[in-house]
């Protein structure tokens, strides 16, 4: 007999199963962008255990009849796909027809599918029942239009996977992570994702997805994130010609079609130190994609610093042409047929909104915002309390610090403990007219807020489970739509556009500019806010050769090391743009005859340092000197930072007004090159609230 043969079916799928199913998240994504696929508009998650010991999904889509939910379980059945030509254009999120049965083989599946009534040929609805991908039992039964998909003991027939799934709160929190998300990209659907003890998420239809991150989120989230929203023709289809026999003459030329970007950045004052708060969707597929990561560093540089990173909602929309979804098992990753054309515009248009947005670090929000490493931006369980703090998401508890592992504690996070109610004087209101003063104002705006959370948009229909629409119930008072409106007006009047009315009061010891006007108190770092002027100053005479340079009276002698020296041969020619003259004075010696105005002696010395510090070093930073962009951008910023007016340095009136009238003239006064705060605005509410005014 020879050494090779075909593998059974069931081994097959197990090893189908390593590629598409790692742990109980990546069953809940395949299951959800089917019901999604499907067409439904409620979808229903259920796990427990954190998805080891059950999944259901429920959904209210078109359903299947009973061939094709046979024949679903079947490897690489699909509906979604005829020919290999409808590969280049992918409209679903799921396509390949391996799921199902790959998840069938290392679990416990319970299937329930009915057809709409509507639907040609509709008949009584099926369940199935498969243990290990073998098929135990088919019946009819009467069930509600859709499919609901249970999934029981996974990988119970694969200890050594089952062994290494992590704790079962982090198995939850990737769970989680994925429902909301995928919330956010379709407001317009209702999601609910259970636990076995607590409602996760409960998210109805809205109108925009502003109103679904406050619903998800709360008020703060909202109010630190800003919108971005962006259109371009594409010039040229990304997908090469067919060849001429292929070709139908009276066919029409194709239109390439539009690249579009939506969604939702940071500003420069929350920051993380990793970049799992970063969420890129593709024509609303969840994806991971280091050339867009690198689109959205490069439109933050100079902005936050190199070390953090924004949190970013990313949604772009794209003919299904140009972009690649079958290069990975998961279809978590892509191709872009035009990388650079995505990549640019991605990065222009996260910074054109953020210089157009200009907006204002507050006072008492800078005391917290410190950066910090977080697993995901997801919502956390909690219960619904009366007295919950304005402000904060309605099912939002304290988040929780990992282990040395990187594992969420279980116990915390799922303390079953009654809630203690404050006891509310008088008593309760029976008709409505009966309401208005029993309440204290602060129960008043909990009441309003949960309506708003548990409620849809006005005229909204929340489709029952079943298929069925269910009763329109609707929202009269618009509270979400409304407090998501007033959110973004005062999110929108919070910028630094009232510079130039500023009127500075002085000095705190003199390094702070201290300055008022009609928006508040404003506390302005006089160095920062000189570096950004120089910074911007320094890149607009580079870009019209009109660098001013002054010449040293005797060479500045700077000693250096070999690979030092090397660094600074291949950054000579722009240093020499900048307003450098120098050259090697010996092996290891470098004599500087001529540099930027304001920078001289020992300034000078740490400038040239600095620059071949960060420019040279490891092969990571040798290929980044080749981007000419960041090379300037470094120059620049290096000599605006030892130029500038520094700390404990006293400035008479006339120095503050000119320093505070050119920092309005800036297209980004909100940090330094170096990612600092440059102004701290302590608003007249906050004032007349720490006042007791308000």
């Amino acid at each position: 007999m020879g050494r090779i043969r075909i593998l059974p079916d069931h081994v097959a799928n197990q090893i189908a199963a390593g590629e598409v199913v790692d742990r109980p998240a990546s069953v809940v994504k395949e299951l959800l962008e089917n019901a999604l696929d499907a067409g439904a508009t409620r979808i229903r998650v259920e796990v427990e255990a954190g998805g080891r010991k059950l999944i259901r999904i429920t959904d209210n889509g078109h359903g299947m009849n009973r061939d094709d939910a046979l024949l679903a379980f079947e490897r690489h059945a699909t509906s979604k796909l005829r020919t290999a030509d409808d590969l280049l254009s992918i409209a679903t999120l799921g396509f390949r027809g391996e799921a199902l049965p790959s998840i069938a083989s290392v679990s416990r599946v319970l299937v329930e599918t009915a057809e709409k009534e509507g639907d040609a040929g509709a008949q009584s609805g099926t369940r199935i029942e498969i243990a290990g991908g073998k098929i135990l039992r088919v019946e009819d039964a009467a069930l509600p239009a859709g499919t609901s998909i249970s999934i029981q003991d996974l990988f119970f027939n694969t200890p050594a996977r089952r062994k290494f799934l992590r704790a079962e709160s982090t198995e939850l929190s990737h769970v989680t992570a994925l429902v909301t998300h995928y919330a956010l990209v379709h407001p317009d659907k209702y999601f609910e994702l259970l636990s076995a003890s607590h409602t996760l998420l409960q998210a109805p239809p809205v109108a925009r997805a502003a109103e679904r991150i406050y619903q998800i989120f709360g008020a703060d989230t909202l109010a630190q994130l800003l919108p971005v929203a962006a259109e371009s023709p594409i010039d040229r289809a990304g997908l090469p010609e067919p060849p001429p026999w292929k070709k139908d003459p009276s066919e029409p030329v194709r239109d390439p079609g539009f690249l579009r970007i939506s969604g939702f950045y940071s500003k420069p004052e929350l920051q993380k130190l990793n970049r799992n708060s970063i969420y890129i969707f593709a024509n609303k597929r969840l994806i991971r994609d280091r050339l867009l990561m690198h689109a959205i560093s490069e439109a933050y540089r100079n902005i936050i610093p190199p070390t953090s990173f924004p949190v970013v909602l990313l949604f772009l929309e794209m003919p299904p042409e140009e972009v690649d979804v079958n290069v990975h098992p998961a279809k978590t990753e892509v191709r872009f047929r035009q990388q650079n054309l995505i990549h640019d515009f991605v990065r222009d248009s996260l910074r054109s909104a953020l210089v157009a947005s200009r907006p204002a670090a507050g006072f008492l929000a800078a005391l917290d915002n410190a950066p910090v490493a977080t697993p995901s931006l997801i919502p956390q369980p909690a219960s619904r309390l009366p007295n919950q703090q304005e402000g904060t998401p309605a099912n939002a508890i304290p988040p929780q610090e990992p282990d040395s592992d990187g594992i969420y504690p279980a116990d915390s996070a799922f303390q079953l403990t009654a809630p203690v109610l404050t006891p509310e004087p008088g008593n309760l209101p029976f008709l409505p007219h009966e309401s208005a003063g029993r309440f204290d104002p602060g129960q008043q705006i909990w009441q309003a807020a949960a309506a708003a959370l548990l409620q849809p948009a006005e005229g909204t229909n929340i489709p029952s489970c079943g298929g069925e629409d269910g009763q329109t119930a609707p929202d009269p008072a618009g509270q979400t739509a409304q407090i998501t409106a007033n959110i973004e007006l005062q999110r929108q009047q919070a910028n630094l556009n009232g510079l130039a009315s500023l009127r500075p009061l002085g000095q705190l010891r003199d390094s702070f500019i201290l300055a008022v006007n009609d928006d508040g108190l404003w506390i302005i770092d006089q160095h920062v806010a000189h570096e950004r002027v120089l910074f911007e100053k320094i890149l607009d005479s580079r870009d019209t050769e009109a660098v001013q340079r002054q010449r040293l009276l005797m060479p500045l002698l700077v000693d250096l090391q070999p690979w030092q020296m090397a660094v600074f041969a291949d950054i000579a020619d722009e240093l020499e743009k900048n307003g450098f003259e120098a050259e090697p004075f010996g092996p290891r010696t470098l004599a500087v005859k001529a540099a930027p105005v304001g920078l001289e002696g020992r300034e000078l010395e740490r400038m040239l340092a600095e620059v071949i510090e960060q420019t040279g070093g490891s092969t990571q930073e040798s290929a980044r000197r080749q981007d000419l962009s960041t090379l300037r951008g470094r120059i620049a910023a290096s000599i605006a930072c030892h130029s500038a007016i520094k700390i404990n340095t006293p400035l008479e009136s006339q120095k503050m007004e000119w320093l505070l009238k050119e920092l309005s003239k800036t297209r980004f006064p909100t940090s330094c090159p170096h990612g600092r705060p440059i102004a701290l605005r302590y608003s007249w509410k906050e004032i007349q609230r720490a006042f007791q005014r308000i």
